[in-house]
């Protein structure tokens, strides 16, 4: 059976904002995000289908408030909270905030690819 614990996954985004530990299992990504600082996560999104996250998720808070915003509404989340995010979201996180989240791995690499463009352009960009 596959499995995996934060300890073991790499770290794969090392950012002041955030700190993230992915591993594929059987084609879904799990994910441990630790947020270090208060962030909104929208301008990451741009340059997706209606600038934002494409890809779903199936979560648990670990710790701190999380919040999605779609088009029409906003969800908020605490500590102890599971959740499912269908496509079309954007998140803002508040620092402390850690996740664990479940993922279908052909979406997130899609998503990611544009995430992690626009966190490089940030970074050079001193944003």
């Amino acid at each position: 059976m596959p499995r995996t614990c934060k300890d073991e996954a790499p770290l794969l985004v090392d950012s002041p904002v955030i700190k993230g530990r992915y591993v594929d299992l059987d084609g879904f990504t799990v994910g441990f995000e630790t947020f270090e600082a208060d962030a909104d996560g929208a301008p990451v999104f741009r340059g997706l289908p209606d600038d934002r996250c494409q890809c779903p998720h199936w979560g648990l808070v670990l710790s701190g408030r999380f919040v999605l915003r779609y088009a029409d509404r906003e969800e908020t989340y605490v500590a102890g909270d599971a959740y499912y995010a269908p496509p079309g979201h954007t998140p803002e996180v508040t620092a402390g905030t850690q996740v664990v989240e479940f993922s279908p791995s052909a979406e997130m690499r899609a998503t990611m690819a544009v995430v992690s463009a626009n966190m490089q352009a940030q970074s050079e960009s001193g944003e």
